[in-house]
């Protein structure tokens, strides 16, 4: 037996599946006997899901079966968060493992040739983890949502590591569901049945069909695939084979479409609160096929899937998350950054690496994505990161934990800023105005402001407002 062969062996046997590889560590598929075989990563993201929007989670006016069954098969985190508070800097600093104070995209809005909802796109030195998957023998694909460039610039997907992509790419365009095209592999698809108002392809179910097609096609290397779904927001519309299960189940105020256009323009909707949990419905639905398609093609146990959603619950529409109590026990939702606009579900599911029905209070964040998938991958985890890997707390080990998690929003009157730090979460509305202090441990719902009681660590954590941020040209504080 060669010298990395018995290491392999005796990896195996002792760690259950983990494989000595050099300088990193990889592991051992179910279906590969004698050959290490890097896992297979998807990552699934909602779109401005709520933190009470899944039954694991507390939901109770709506079904999530399969999403409910994940959490019970792998490990669901109390205390996880997004990038930020809308959904261009929270993707970013899922793709490039930098908060937004690092980060080059902050903000939903910037002037250019591509109108609204065209965010600052990614340069080419913003690393992304599918770049270093790419690199390391990993096969990409992005399905659904981008929102992080748009086609000739930098940030389009095919120049940040997508192999293959299929969906949006300008978020603006991503509120509605029967849009008249969308874009593959750089390339305009056209919805004939959408053409003229017409209501004959929706958006998601397509996103889904192209992302199960490339696993298929994958089933046989390593791949990651960053699954963007639009669900559920903005326009509240969702087939009708979908939508008959809630209608006539809930109190209903008609959504009326004033007759505006552009992104105001959302269809009007008879049921809304039908439309919303039967879009909830439909999503879990077709992440249940995603599990079954993993299994039929026996790679299953090779496979670590994470679920989660890049900010709290809206009110565009026609939605109602006060009805659904879509934050939980939270306060605030989208747009801020109390604890309801970026705390967020996030549940991940590796099938003989993770023990099953676990619960993390860890507090962790989208910035940690890309470190913990360089760890999966072997692949060197860059410097100058915000981001830890994740990969010991989710296969029992000991974990490093975050110094502090940072957070700031440019699109109200002026920079709001949040710090959690341990237990303790600061929020500033603007740079000049006093900080509000909680602790979560005590008051998970941000009620008591304590700022007065604890001064010290109120300092610390104006400290930190001040020291977590590089300058932004388009983004100062104001």
């Amino acid at each position: 037996m060669q010298r990395r062969e018995f290491l392999n062996y005796a990896a195996k046997a002792i760690f259950g599946g983990m494989a000595v590889t050099g300088p990193a560590v990889t592991f051992l598929s179910c279906n590969d006997k004698r050959t290490a075989r890097k896992p297979n990563i998807i990552y699934i993201l909602a779109d401005d899901l709520g933190y009470g929007d899944l039954g694991c989670y507390g939901q109770k006016l709506f079904r999530t079966p399969h999403l409910d069954k994940m959490a019970q098969e792998g490990l669901r985190f109390t205390d996880h968060y997004s990038g930020s508070t809308v959904c261009a800097p929270s993707r970013c600093s899922l793709m490039t493992g930098l908060h937004t104070g690092h980060a080059r995209v902050r903000g939903n809005y910037e002037t250019g040739p591509h109108g609204f909802g065209a965010c600052l796109e990614l340069r080419p030195q913003d690393v992304t983890v599918a770049e270093i998957l790419q690199n390391h023998g990993y096969r990409t694909g992005l399905f659904g949502k981008w929102g992080l460039g748009v086609m000739t610039t930098t940030g389009e997907p095919g120049k940040k590591g997508f192999d293959e992509w299929f969906g949006y790419l300008n978020q603006g365009h991503a509120h509605f569901y029967y849009p008249e095209y969308l874009w593959k592999n750089g390339e305009q698809v056209q919805l004939e049945g959408n053409r003229g108002g017409k209501r004959g392809q929706y958006a998601h179910d397509l996103i889904i069909n192209e992302a199960l097609e490339f696993v298929k096609r994958n089933s046989q290397q390593p791949f990651f695939m960053y699954l963007a779904v639009t669900i559920p927001h903005a326009e509240l519309l969702v087939p009708e084979d979908s939508l008959h299960e809630y209608e006539g189940l809930f109190p209903e105020t008609p959504y009326i479409n004033n007759g505006g256009g552009g992104m105001g323009g959302y269809a009007s909707q008879e049921t809304p609160r039908a439309a919303f949990a039967a879009m909830n419905s439909r999503m879990d639905r077709d992440i249940g096929r995603l599990f079954a398609l993993l299994q039929e093609l026996g790679i299953d146990d090779n496979t670590l899937v994470m679920f989660s959603s890049d900010n709290g619950p809206h009110h565009e529409g026609g939605a109602d998350p006060e009805f659904f109590d879509s934050n939980g026990p939270l306060r605030g939702g989208k747009r801020d950054l109390y604890e309801g606009g970026i705390r967020v579900p996030f549940i991940v599911r590796w099938p003989g690496h993770i023990n099953p029905g676990g619960v993390s209070d860890l507090p962790c964040a989208f910035w940690d994505l890309l470190p913990t998938a360089c760890e999966l991958a072997g692949a060197p985890v860059p410097q100058d990161l915000d981001g830890i890997s994740l990969l010991p707390e989710l296969t029992g080990k000991s974990q490093r934990r975050h110094d502090y998690l940072y957070w700031e929003f440019h699109e109200n009157p002026a920079t709001s800023q949040a710090v959690r730090l341990g237990h303790w979460k600061a929020v500033r509305h603007a740079p000049d105005e006093p900080l509000e202090l909680y602790d979560l441990d005590a008051d998970t719902g941000e009620q008591d402001n304590i700022a007065e009681h604890f001064p010290e660590i109120t300092a610390r954590c104006r400290e930190i407002m001040t020291q977590a941020r590089s300058p932004h040209e388009l983004w100062p504080l104001k």
